[in-house]
């Protein structure tokens, strides 16, 4: 097997973790909030605690893994997330949790702009959507599998046990990551020449260097980018964040059955990220990438958007969990695309890019988490946040269909032909 793709497995294990953690405190929220005694305005400042802490630490993580390597900030991130997703399980009241959330946030941020950095060393330009795929499929991953194994492990030991048994997973993964990942592949032990050709490898690849935050701020392409994710944010983290809650009280589901349905949607995505991933790359090779890229985030967005709406104002079971679903897997297809679109104008230094890219989707979660909260405590009403999402993600459609991913700090080719054009002399050559 080439050494790249079980780097790219590595990176999947460590997504399915990062979401199982994350999730864990909305999944487990009924339990919490009973032994805390927090009404829906405190329970929004305790998730937001966590994002909000997240989007600070985001950018700096990024330009952190760009100069000092993905080993060593990829093996802190763990380390902190799990210490702190212990310390979650060990709070009792609310300013305690506030505090520990707010920590677990800053150490967390910077894994998916760090796991970004690592697919632009270690793949080739025509796999990068793809390896993006996986990222983001095994995230779906976890998100599905927090309701079917933290459900079942709080009612059988405490929703606190559960805090303690993902902790020792992710200071697992840590070790092994530290043990076995270079940040250089020519130095992997055991990769071969033929596998270096075709990651690309041509002298400096693995090496880190400083932040050029002048020509980055000055690139128009990232702020358009910026500006859609951090409305698209608002969809996703009302997901991630609110809806095991909506289900219970918007859409009547019990407990068990909150345990079962809010897999549901993360199901889909991973099937919506992996096919998204792939289809990106396929499409980017026939129409160019800018043209692939604009046409699945605007066209999934836009789709996503109006079954969001939809499912605000439908009242079966069936026909919430359906919409819902299919929701969140539509503005999930787009996903690999949205990060390889950034890795792609961040150029080698595109783990800050991604970094910046991913703060402005948790500037999106915290309006959408406290907004949430506050007009839930103000209103009971569970449906009009959500069509306000709705609208978020109709936005982030629109200003999707005006960022041009070959416009960055390292223009990459748009065609096929552009592509091979630099090889043809030698091939002629050859003939």
């Amino acid at each position: 097997m080439r050494k790249r793709y079980a780097v790219v497995g590595l990176l999947g294990v460590v997504s399915v973790i990062t979401f199982l953690d994350r999730m864990a405190i909305a999944v487990l929220a009924p339990w919490i909030r009973r032994d805390l005694g927090m009404g829906a305005a405190e329970w929004g400042w305790v998730l937001s605690a966590y994002v909000i802490a997240y989007g600070i630490f985001e950018i700096p993580s990024g330009a952190m893994g760009d100069r000092n390597g993905q080993r060593r900030e990829l093996t802190r991130i763990a380390a902190w997330w799990s210490a702190f997703t212990a310390l979650t399980g060990a709070s009792s009241r609310f300013i305690e949790l506030i505090i520990v959330r707010f920590c677990f946030g800053l150490g967390s941020a910077g894994a998916y702009p760090n796991a970004s950095g690592v697919l632009w060393r270690w793949l080739p330009a025509r796999e990068r959507a793809r390896g993006q795929g996986v990222v983001w499929a095994a995230s779906r991953l976890g998100g599905a599998l927090a309701p079917l194994l933290l459900v079942p492990l709080a009612i059988a030991f405490g929703w606190r046990a559960a805090f303690w048994v993902l902790a020792v997973v992710g200071v697992l993964w840590a070790a092994a990551w530290w043990a076995w990942y270079h940040d250089d592949p020519a130095a992997h032990p055991g990769i071969t020449a033929a596998e270096l050709e075709e990651i690309g490898v041509r002298g400096g690849r693995g090496a880190h260097g400083g932040a050029p935050w002048g020509q980055l701020l000055k690139l128009r392409q990232l702020w358009l980018i910026v500006l859609a994710y951090g409305f698209y944010g608002c969809g996703s983290w009302f997901y991630f964040n609110w809806y095991p809650s909506w289900l219970l009280h918007a859409g009547h589901f019990s407990l068990r059955q909150m345990g079962l349905y809010a897999s549901f949607p993360f199901l889909l995505g991973i099937g919506a990220n992996l096919i998204g991933g792939t289809l990106c790359d396929r499409l980017g090779m026939r129409f160019g990438i800018k043209a692939a890229s604009r046409a699945m985030t605007f066209g999934c967005l836009a789709v996503g958007a109006a079954l969001l709406l939809s499912m605000s104002l439908v009242q079966g079971h069936t026909e919430v969990i359906a919409l819902s679903s299919i929701g969140f897997a539509v503005m999930d297809l787009m996903l690999p695309a949205a990060w390889a679109m950034c890795m792609s104008i961040g150029g080698p230094h595109g783990g800050l890019a991604t970094g910046v890219m991913n703060t402005a989707g948790q500037v999106g979660g915290v309006v959408c988490t406290l907004v949430f909260g506050y007009v839930v405590s103000a209103t009971g009403n569970y449906e009009l946040p959500v069509q306000v999402v709705a609208a978020m993600v109709l936005v982030a459609a629109v200003v999707f269909l005006r960022v041009d991913c070959t416009a960055g700090l390292a223009p990459e080719p748009d065609t096929l032909e552009e592509v091979i054009a630099p090889h043809l002399p030698a091939l002629q050559d050859e003939l």
